[in-house]
């Protein structure tokens, strides 16, 4: 009989591949690390849609200005990561939505220091992403070119 310890513990996040026709969208964090927009689901967000998490994330990083249309989850993918705040790994299991770009200006929060619009048929995603960022970003890009 399996042993409950045995279960593993993850965050869940929701993350968009904005797009902006043949562009793709990522940021980079404070932290140094490249990331998509989007992240985690707090307590109090439970109960709600997925795509109010996609709402109040996208509103923090990229700012009220920005206009998009998320349609479905293309891309499942689990990522360990240093938290931070933690001092410690954590990790996650990450949604990723596909997102179209419909306009107004893009406001990084105070997280966030750079943002790229990259071409999804150049882009090399290894040499911004590693470990599941790398894994989830490359299924992407294989389905799109």
């Amino acid at each position: 009989m399996p042993n409950p310890s045995d279960k593993d513990l993850y965050f869940v996040a929701v993350k968009l591949f904005l797009r902006d026709k043949r562009k793709l969208l990522i940021t980079h964090d404070i932290f140094g690390a490249w990331d998509l927009p989007g992240g985690r689901l707090q307590v109090k967000e439970f109960s709600k849609p997925l795509t109010a998490v996609i709402k109040r994330k996208i509103s923090e990083e990229l700012g009220d200005q920005v206009r998009y249309q998320v349609g479905k989850p293309l891309v499942f993918f689990r990522v360990e990561r240093l938290e931070q705040s933690l001092n410690k790994p954590v990790r996650i299991f990450a949604i990723g939505y596909q997102a179209t770009y419909n306009g107004g200006s893009v406001q990084m929060d105070k997280y966030h220091d750079q943002m790229q619009w990259v071409d999804i048929d150049t882009f090399q995603p290894q040499k911004y992403f590693s470990g599941g960022w790398l894994s989830g970003v490359q299924e992407y890009l294989a389905m799109e070119r």
